[in-house]
């Protein structure tokens, strides 16, 4: 069984009170041993040595993509899981995409890390036209995960937005004001991937991944963070959790998601 974690730590695992949270995140990821952890908004990650400095409290090899205007992202693979490939995405995402592969006995899996503009449905919806394509060029089992800052095409989502205070309402609007925009995740299910949460039969609300109980006054009890599949791939999950209790309640404003893949390293 193969494992694998999504989790959007919130700058870095450090606030600007000077608070840093990493003991926390790194006894979250100890605790649950993920073989493939996408971690998002890495800020200060490309520098003063910190990728390689959590990699190593984790046991795990960290394939960093930098950030021209936003925060870092990363994708963390636990040996003896061997890379087959990795890099980031070349194009120009607010905060960035890493792609890496990995050998399993069922061929070549690829996990693509990713963490869309926060402000913009228009933007995220050409973040998503990207992926789409980098996606369909990955295989059979490919898997698309991180802070998709998106409400899914499903759900009825208007009481918790109502809820939210007008900037931040914004955020998930499209420009009439009124009809929310779900158009980036919805971009993904129809480029045929599977959203593996309802896939799995999981039900709102215990796939809520923000807030926690950390904080996050731009949160309404709502799904940003996705693991989206290959049917092929998603043929082969066999179960997804969000993780809550714990470091895990106050280590980030985000839950980390966590999948079990029947796939086996090559």
């Amino acid at each position: 069984m193969l494992r694998v974690m999504t989790w959007n730590v919130r700058t870095g695992g450090r606030d600007r009170d000077g608070t840093d949270r990493t003991d926390r995140i790194v006894a979250v990821v100890t605790a649950h041993r993920p073989d493939v952890l996408a971690l998002q908004e890495l800020r200060g990650f490309d520098r003063d040595g910190r990728t390689a400095e959590l990699a190593g409290r984790v046991g795990m090899v960290s394939h960093l993509a930098r950030s021209c205007l936003g925060q870092p992202v990363a994708v963390l693979v636990r040996p003896p899981l061997r890379v087959l490939r990795a890099g980031p995405l070349r194009r120009p995402f607010h905060h960035a995409a890493v792609r890496v592969a990995v050998a399993t006995t069922e061929g070549p899996l690829t996990v693509v890390g990713t963490h869309l503009y926060p402000w913009s449905g228009g933007r995220r919806r050409l973040e998503a036209d990207w992926l789409a394509h980098a996606v369909s060029r990955a295989g059979r089992l490919a898997l698309l995960v991180g802070d998709l800052n998106t409400l899914d095409p499903v759900a009825d989502h208007a009481a918790r937005l109502a809820g939210l205070a007008p900037p931040y309402r914004r955020r998930h609007l499209r420009r009439d004001g009124r009809t929310v925009d779900t158009r980036a995740v919805a971009r993904l299910l129809d480029a045929g991937l599977v959203d593996l949460w309802p896939h799995t039969g999981g039900t709102e609300p215990d796939g809520l991944t923000v807030p926690t109980r950390y904080g996050g006054a731009e949160f309404a009890g709502m799904r940003l963070d996705y693991l989206l599949a290959t049917p092929a791939l998603a043929a082969l999950t066999r179960g997804v959790r969000v993780l809550r209790g714990g470091d895990a309640d106050t280590a980030s404003d985000h839950y980390p998601v966590l999948a079990d893949l029947a796939l086996d390293p090559a």
